[in-house]
């Protein structure tokens, strides 16, 4: 069975997905930072819960050593945080280190688990709100500029990895029901998942590097 790798998978979203892909008999491994959030995701059935702090370094290599050489088909890079600001420089670049610097390495290290499997997918969680063309609001600029910068980190990722076979996805889950999105979100998780799942199980080297949202509209850059 294929297998998938899903960062952030604590709550809302990732979580989310981790219970539909096992459900369906991937293999999952699902990452969390807490050791309470990883027993609760060992207990659902075909899921791995490995720990792991996406924005720290040491972290992100013991990851990879014991993901090992397994084939990954899907590497979802879903953690991430939302910071308002304008804040002050030290939150700022957390927000880049987490939204940005962070998915972007941990892609480049698991390349090769990526590049042994079948489907060769490698996704990330972005937000409409990183786009440049639709921002008439303004706000939450330390978001919305770590989410732009990492639109263009994983357009160089796609540009970089296509002689591999590796092909992307840049993902907007929509307005969800979550801790992040809120209660008044436009959608709930069963929702965005569903649909997430659709855009990643289409994407292949004809479509390569797009910037998508869950019901497959496509979002100027």
């Amino acid at each position: 069975m294929p297998t998938i790798v899903i960062t952030g998978a604590s709550r809302g979203i990732g979580k989310g997905l981790a219970k539909a892909y096992a459900a369906d008999g991937w293999t999952v491994i699902a990452t969390a930072r807490r050791k309470a959030d990883l027993e609760e995701l060992s207990t659902i059935d075909g899921v791995e819960a490995l720990p792991l702090d996406v924005a720290d370094a040491g972290s992100r290599d013991a990851f990879v050593v014991k993901v090992g050489d397994r084939p990954v088909d899907v590497l979802l890079n879903n953690a991430g945080i939302l910071d308002g600001g304008p804040g002050n420089v030290d939150d700022w670049q957390q927000s880049f280190l987490v939204n940005t610097i962070a998915p972007y390495l941990l892609s480049r290290a698991l390349a090769n688990n990526v590049a042994a499997s079948d489907k060769k997918v490698i996704a990330l969680m972005s937000s409409k709100v990183g786009s440049i063309d639709d921002n008439s609001g303004g706000g939450i600029v330390m978001y919305r500029s770590s989410k732009t910068a990492a639109n263009m980190a994983f357009r160089c990722l796609e540009i970089d990895l296509a002689d591999r076979g590796i092909s992307t996805v840049i993902l907007h889950p929509g307005w969800v029901q979550t801790d992040m999105g809120g209660e008044n979100a436009l959608i709930d998780v069963a929702t965005s998942v569903a649909g997430l799942r659709e855009r990643i199980a289409e994407t292949n080297s004809d479509n390569s590097g797009r910037f998508v949202a869950y019901d497959g509209q496509p979002i100027a850059w």
